[in-house]
């Protein structure tokens, strides 16, 4: 199942926002420089599917704000 993600990183305080049936909004405190904000937001998309962080990839959006992740249930 692919998920669109979009994320606003360097915020005060996380959060993960249900938009529709296949996109989230997540916030994150990490800064996007060095693949932390991606890290942090593949853990929570794990976390938001109660499943471990190696059955969710990062497809598309490394640079972007827009995201698109696969996740294996």
């Amino acid at each position: 199942m692919y998920i669109s993600v979009r994320v606003l990183a360097g915020a005060k305080e996380e959060k993960v926002e249900l938009l529709a049936n296949d996109r989230l909004k997540i916030v994150v405190k990490q800064p996007a420089k060095q693949n932390l904000a991606n890290r942090r937001v593949l853990e929570l998309v794990a976390r938001h599917f109660a499943l471990p962080a190696a059955k969710v990839r990062l497809i598309s959006g490394h640079r972007s704000p827009s995201k698109i992740f696969s996740v294996d249930q």
